[in-house]
């Protein structure tokens, strides 16, 4: 894999022009783009073409329903052709199931599913309040490799969690990592960072990354300066 082609830009806006203009910028120098939840719902699918354009599309929808429902959902953003599209692994074994088959139906342009296990903002302590037994980690894993058994692609999940799901679901399962900062980037929120590089020694396949190259001055030397990292 090309280092760009590891790239996908999250853009969390719910301004389609800005939107565009920042996915008009990094344009060659990553591998896809990521829309998710803010800007689909204020705008809705038709606005997702507009500024996607030709790129490779990460929808992070993470549907989570009766499996009937997520089956339908699955089929109507599969006509977005997107590369990567999620849900949420709580949905359980029927719904996951239900979510890779709907996906399959698109043929040579299916989606690659991917299952969110936990959310980074759960801890052990919230899991256990849901009645979840164990740690987080545990519990990722547990998801990971029923999702996996569901037919789903591969999991969204933390820099933390890399080397363990790819112990637990093998090489060909898709590993995607948000929450990645460069070295040289503002660390805003993010208590413990991972460059990217060190993202992909550790075995991830695919990066999410946001305001490093979003919020740079110049994000498209931003994006460049990353893959060249990879590289």
């Amino acid at each position: 894999m090309e280092p760009t082609e590891r790239i996908f830009v999250a853009i969390d806006t719910t301004d389609t022009d800005r939107a565009r203009a920042l996915a008009d910028q990094v344009r060659g120098r990553v591998g896809g783009i990521k829309l998710g939840k803010e800007f689909f719902t204020a705008n809705g699918p038709a606005d997702v073409g507009r500024v996607v354009g030709g790129e490779r599309l990460f929808l992070d929808l993470k549907f989570h329903d009766i499996p009937n429902t997520v089956a339908g959902a699955v089929r109507a953003a599969s006509a977005l052709k997107p590369f990567l599209l999620n849900v949420h692994a709580f949905g359980g074994t029927a719904m996951m199931r239900a979510a890779a088959d709907a996906a399959a139906e698109a043929g040579d342009a299916r989606p690659l599913m991917l299952a969110v296990t936990v959310l980074t903002s759960l801890g052990d302590e919230d899991l256990n309040a849901m009645g979840v037994d164990g740690t987080a980690a545990e519990q990722v894993v547990r998801l990971a490799k029923l999702a996996q058994a569901c037919g789903m692609d591969g999991v969204v999940c933390s820099a933390r969690e890399i080397e363990v799901l790819r112990q637990a679901c093998g090489d060909d399962f898709k590993l995607v990592v948000p929450g990645i900062r460069p070295s040289w980037a503002s660390a805003d929120d993010q208590k413990r960072i991972v460059t990217p590089r060190e993202a992909v020694e550790r075995g991830a396949d695919y990066l999410v990354i946001g305001r490093p190259i979003t919020a740079a001055a110049d994000p498209a030397e931003a994006a460049g300066r990353i893959a060249d990292e990879l590289a």
